[in-house]
């Protein structure tokens, strides 16, 4: 049986995985799929799940994703991201990664908060500066 690699590398760590025989992952322009011996290929992947399968007759396991940088050469799949969890249990992943988009989400909105917060302080200074100056 033919096999490839996946390496997983993220902020905090790294994972590698031997014994893959197919990996589904999704782009822009869409799912695909890649098997053993697979032509190079590099693309970045779109934030959800990915899956892959060690053998033939294993369960897929899942891989969520806040979007990552794919390399497929030599028989190894490389995935960079800033984070990842895998997990065999659908459902469980789906609602981890559900948590995470909004975590990210109400992180952003308060850093546009603070940036807005910052802006207006530094515009307020300046208007101070003008007048002094005049």
């Amino acid at each position: 049986m033919k096999e490839f690699a996946l390496q997983l590398y993220d902020a905090t760590h790294e994972q590698r995985i031997t014994g893959v025989t197919a990996f589904i992952g999704e782009d822009a322009s869409g799912s695909f799929g890649i098997r053993p011996n697979h032509a190079r290929f590099m693309t970045t992947l779109v934030f959800g799940l990915a899956r892959f399968r060690q053998g033939e007759e294993e369960d897929w396991q899942y891989l969520a994703l806040p979007g990552a940088v794919l390399y497929f050469n030599n028989n190894e799949l490389a995935l960079s991201t800033r984070r990842f969890m895998i997990d065999t249990d659908l459902d469980r992943i789906s609602s981890l990664l559900e948590q995470q988009l909004i975590a990210e989400e109400e992180d952003l909105r308060a850093t546009k908060a603070s940036l807005q917060k910052m802006e207006q302080a530094m515009l307020t200074r300046l208007r101070a500066l003008k007048r002094e100056m005049t």
